[in-house]
């Protein structure tokens, strides 16, 4: 059974109402649902792949603590978890400082291994240049950019995640977009 994303049908609300109760297979069932994502999402913020396992379980430790003392989720579970792995990512920094570091040819989704060599390395250098732009962003542009470009979520999914309206997602957009456009040109 898939958890849907963000609005659940009623096959994911009995899977949610389960989990409330601790039921092993639909926690399962949840994690395998949502962890690539959840891992994706983290390791394009943070750029390291340790740091985004350990992150990642951290959601999901944090999930089951809140299902545990009643702080679950009241509309969307997805951007729930999502905004849970948003706070991570921003404890991680704040430890470590602002500097990302995504390796995008650690990214398994984002390298062919069937690509002539000339080409991957392009593409990789092309793929650090959207990174270090990227990290230059403000946060809730990085976040939103991440969200629609490299998560591949609708703008109604990245509103209910981040806690803004559509249209403040879509003008995070348009000057993300923008500030990404004139950074990259600055380095070329």
């Amino acid at each position: 059974m898939k958890v849907g994303l963000p609005d659940a049908g009623p096959d994911d609300e009995r899977l949610l109402q389960r989990a409330k109760a601790y039921d092993p297979d639909a926690l399962a069932a949840i994690y395998d649902a949502y962890e690539p994502r959840i891992y994706s999402y983290i390791f394009h913020r943070v750029g390291d792949a340790n740091a985004a396992q350990d992150l990642t379980a951290q959601v999901f430790l944090r999930m089951l603590e809140a299902i545990h003392n009643e702080h679950a989720w009241r509309s969307s579970f997805s951007g729930w978890l999502y905004r849970i792995a948003h706070n991570l990512v921003i404890d991680h920094y704040r430890h470590r400082g602002r500097t990302s570091q995504v390796s995008f040819e650690e990214a398994p989704a984002l390298v062919a291994r069937t690509e002539e060599p000339e080409r991957a390395a392009e593409r990789r250098l092309a793929a650090e240049q959207v990174r270090r732009a990227i990290s230059q962003l403000t946060e809730e542009q990085a976040q939103v950019i991440t969200l629609r470009f490299l998560e591949g979520l609708s703008i109604t999914d990245v509103a209910a995640i981040i806690g803004k309206t559509e249209g403040a997602v879509k003008a995070l957009q348009y000057r993300g977009v923008m500030a990404l456009r004139r950074l990259l040109e600055e380095q070329a």
